[in-house]
């Protein structure tokens, strides 16, 4: 059994500034996707120029936070920001959606189609490799605030977090930190470095995800003041990840059927 460390989320504190580890991870994130889609770009016939990178991400990056933390307060804490409005804008408290984040990444990556005349779908191909890098950072961010934690445990790597209880919990936020990280990292990163037809990468990532995320749902408590859906173990993370996971197959699906079409 395994016990919470006690962390300050506060990484450096500047007088009145303070510099949170959750903004920090998110920074993080950013840089590596940045970095990792300079690499993609430099591949031989990727299509793509280096030097445009930077411009995507700072579309990815807008659509990320802005649609993180809407979608956050729209879908998990609407009651509460009817009451307190400025709520919407203490992002270094936590509180954000993948969900609303990844809507807001696909309306940022169509502006940035229609800016730069590419087809909404090569570049969600292009991007997708890179957000697990802020994905798995995020989840550390929310490892590091104490939120997010599972179900008891008595297996060996249950945590106690003791502003919580003395039962051994899940580490769900550990959990996905790894599996929406590193591992699904790995899948599209080796996935996407031969030629793919169009939406294939884009479907596995949704594929990918989604399934990681409706898995470790199980585990993981839901937020208190929504609580189970159904059955004691439905939850508003199982709901929204649901249409990812099939609209991750169809995606894939008419991809290699299209694929097959022009081949044959």
């Amino acid at each position: 059994m395994l016990t919470y460390p006690d962390i300050n989320p506060v990484a450096l504190g500047l007088g009145p500034l303070q510099v949170h580890w959750y903004g920090l991870m998110y920074l993080i994130g950013f840089l590596g996707g940045w970095w990792l889609g300079r690499v993609q770009a430099a591949r031989p016939n990727s299509g793509w120029q280096v030097a445009e990178i930077d411009d995507l991400l700072f579309y990815a990056a807008l659509g990320v936070v802005l649609g993180g933390r809407v979608g956050y307060i729209l879908f998990y804490n609407l009651p509460l920001f009817l009451e307190q409005p400025w709520v919407l804008f203490k992002v270094w408290q936590g509180g954000m959606s993948f969900h609303g984040g990844l809507l807001g990444v696909l309306l940022a990556m169509w502006l940035y189609g229609r800016k730069t005349g590419r087809r909404f779908f090569a570049v969600t191909d292009f991007i997708a490799p890179l957000i697990p890098v802020g994905l798995g950072a995020g989840r550390i961010g929310n490892f590091i605030n104490g939120e997010l934690w599972g179900r008891p445990t008595d297996l060996p790597w249950g945590m106690v977090f003791p502003f919580v209880d003395q039962q051994a919990r899940h580490p769900s936020m550990l959990y996905e930190a790894i599996l929406e990280g590193p591992v699904l990292l790995a899948i599209l990163w080796f996935f996407a470095r031969k030629p793919r037809p169009v939406m294939a990468v884009s479907g596995l990532f949704l594929l990918g995800y989604g399934l990681f995320r409706f898995g470790v749902e199980f585990v993981r408590l839901p937020d208190a003041h929504i609580g189970y859906l159904a059955g004691g173990w439905l939850t508003l993370g199982h709901v929204l990840t649901l249409p990812m996971i099939l609209f991750g197959l169809l995606l894939l699906a008419l991809a290699y059927r299209k694929r097959g079409e022009e081949t044959a």
